[in-house]
């Protein structure tokens, strides 16, 4: 029987992927009764034909309801034009210099506590990188990623209550605490805000558009958890899959200590080959034809995009994974009106951790042979434990 939220797919779902894309483009998963589109054009289209494919995909009155991406236009013109402002080139790369620090920082601690030169790479370095990232771009002090990694776990485990994981209920009372405490927090930061204007992404957020629009307490509350929840997880992710990746193909690896200008392009070719998001959500806005089925108005559809990915239709040595990969039309970040607005950040994090990290090992492997413990969520993909032992290089132990 095949079963998409295993523990084993979820570690490896490319060879279950693989065998539903070359059955059919469409799979109709029984548990849950979602149509899954495999296919690389037909998970494109799905993430940007809006006329066919909404994108509110979360229940009226849910936590999630008010997030960007469950947003139909013209609501979704609406608050990606607010939320954008935040966002831009410059505010980007403006971060630079505080996320190598808070990177170095990390680092420098991971190293001053394992004299075994050992990491656990999620929780010393890759999972409270972001976070802390985070915290600083809404003004709130780093050390309280902690809180937010918690209420990030909360709601990812959500995904229960789609996959009909008894645990379900227990998800549903985590997260409905979590943002009882969440709700409190960013109210008593936006009116720090709007009383005292800081330099920081929360003050943009509040203050109104040339138009004199402004986001609602609510959206701005819903734009913290998209952004703490896809903040974490597509950066850490990006990282814990990249480091998995040059661990598992030494040869590519080798080739990026010897050209180190590879780094940008194997960042894209790790979110290609390990999709940090592995699927998307959208609902059949009227019947919608593909291939040969025909997706009844109402119905949910999953969006597979680790599976799009790595379709051989769209991309040479789909199952290869290849540093110098050019071109590489990856939909890692989505497609469309609902591209992801910090793809920017994210490849800035990750440039970042992994050049530290390749400066800083002159070589690194996992520390045992047991398998992995893949994340939770059905709908991001990696580890939740890494720990990997590692040899400093000289500059490291200067």
């Amino acid at each position: 029987m095949i079963d998409i939220f295993s523990e084993d797919a979820r570690r490896n779902p490319y060879p279950l992927y693989a065998q539903l894309r070359s059955a059919a483009p469409v799979f109709r998963e029984p548990r849950t009764g979602l149509w899954m589109l495999l296919g690389y054009d037909d998970t494109k289209r799905g993430l940007a034909d809006a006329a066919t494919f909404s994108s509110a995909a979360s229940p009226g009155g849910a936590l999630t309801s008010q997030w960007l991406i469950f947003a139909d236009p013209p609501r979704h013109t609406r608050l990606r034009s607010l939320i954008a402002r935040a966002f831009t080139p410059r505010s980007v790369a403006a971060l630079e210099a505080r996320i190598d620090a808070l990177a170095r920082s990390l680092l420098d601690r991971a190293d001053a506590n394992s004299d075994s030169g050992e990491i656990e790479l999620i929780g010393d370095f890759a999972m409270p990188l972001p976070l802390m990232v985070v915290a600083e771009m809404i003004g709130a002090p780093p050390s309280d990623y902690a809180t937010f990694r918690r209420w990030s776990d909360a709601i990812v485990r959500l995904s229960h209550t789609v996959s009909g994981d008894p645990r379900a209920a227990q998800a549903i009372h985590d997260v409905t605490v979590a943002n009882a405490e969440m709700r409190e927090y960013v109210g008593r930061l936006v009116d720090e805000r709007r009383s005292r204007p800081e330099n920081d992404l929360l003050t943009a957020l509040v203050q109104p558009n040339e138009e004199g629009e402004r986001l609602t307490d609510d959206e701005i509350l819903g734009f913290f958890q998209l952004l703490m929840l896809a903040g974490h997880e597509t950066t850490t992710n990006l990282i814990a899959n990249a480091v998995l990746s040059f661990i598992e193909h030494p040869d590519q690896l080798a080739l990026l200590r010897i050209a180190p200008e590879l780094l940008a392009p194997a960042i894209e070719e790790v979110l290609r080959y390990r999709s940090p998001v592995q699927t998307m959500f959208r609902v059949a806005k009227k019947d919608a034809r593909v291939g040969d089925h025909t997706i009844p108005a109402g119905q949910m559809v999953l969006l597979v995009i680790g599976a799009a990915n790595r379709d051989p239709r769209r991309f040479d040595g789909a199952e290869s994974f290849d540093v110098t990969r050019h071109p590489n039309a990856h939909i890692a970040f989505g497609h469309g009106i609902h591209f992801c607005v910090g793809a920017p950040l994210a490849r800035l994090e990750a440039r970042i951790a992994l050049g530290l990290l390749l400066e800083r090992w002159t070589r690194f492997e996992r520390a045992g042979d047991e398998p992995w413990t893949p994340r939770e969520a059905f709908h991001v993909h990696g580890p939740e434990r890494l720990q990997l032992r590692f040899e400093r290089s000289e500059a490291a132990r200067a």
